[in-house]
């Protein structure tokens, strides 16, 4: 791991519109380590400004804007089970029942906005399954990759669907607070693959979610744990 590091967020991969996507920037982190990552967001990162990585006490690296602290990430183990992968043509029909077509918080979300084009953004968008599972299909751009996806784009489609697993929360908004992820194998940029969440608890105003990406074969190709904050909205 590098003494520091910079990098930048550049506006393409916003969530909400003045900060970057929770999971594409806990993947940026992420990087500085090795194996299993654990990432907590302490701050909304903010967008296209030089940010400071370095090291910290414990395996930790930290993630600064100035000497304002956004994030911290450490070495971890991942150990999930997710449910069975649901075929493409169950996550196609799922996704048409993403509540986000008709009402969205975040609509130019890099990863389930639904105002972001082909080759912009994911345009991940998972709905219901039935089973407590929500779903969608995505085929990743040659803009993430060649001919592999970059791990931050992985992170990235195994942030969103956590919060579309469970319903939206009245007047209240919901922000990734902590994702952890393992990455299986690698996704191929043009593969039809499948994305998944499920909630695993609720307490209070915290949910905690797991995720799942497969490949075109049902392989599971990486899973994360995030934690999602409830917020009150603006």
């Amino acid at each position: 791991m590098p003494d520091t590091a910079e990098i930048r967020i550049a506006p393409r991969f916003r969530g909400p519109p003045d900060s970057g996507n929770g999971g594409y920037v806990c993947g940026r982190l992420a990087a500085q380590l090795e194996g299993d990552v654990r990432v907590r967001l302490e701050r909304p990162p903010p967008l296209d400004q030089l940010l400071r990585t370095q090291e910290a006490e414990d395996d930790c690296v930290e993630l600064y804007a100035g000497e304002l602290r956004i994030a911290r990430a450490w070495p971890t183990r991942l150990e999930l089970a997710p449910p069975d992968a649901p075929s493409w043509d169950e996550a196609v029909d799922a996704a048409r029942r993403f509540r986000g077509h008709d009402e969205h918080v975040f609509p130019g979300c890099f990863v389930c906005g639904p105002e972001r084009s082909d080759g912009d953004g994911l345009r991940i968008f998972p709905g219901p399954l039935g089973n407590g599972v929500a779903a969608s299909p995505w085929v990743p751009d040659a803009s993430l990759g060649d001919p592999q996806l970059r791990p931050e784009f992985v992170w990235a489609a195994l942030d969103c669907p956590g919060v579309f697993s469970f319903p939206q929360p009245e007047r209240r908004v919901l922000l990734l607070g902590e994702l952890a992820a393992h990455l299986e194998s690698p996704v191929r940029v043009g593969e039809r693959c499948v994305v998944i969440g499920w909630e695993i608890e609720h307490v209070g105003r915290k949910h905690r979610t797991g995720t799942a990406l497969f490949d075109s074969e049902g392989r599971c190709a990486g899973f994360a744990l995030g934690t999602w904050i409830e917020t009150e909205s603006s």
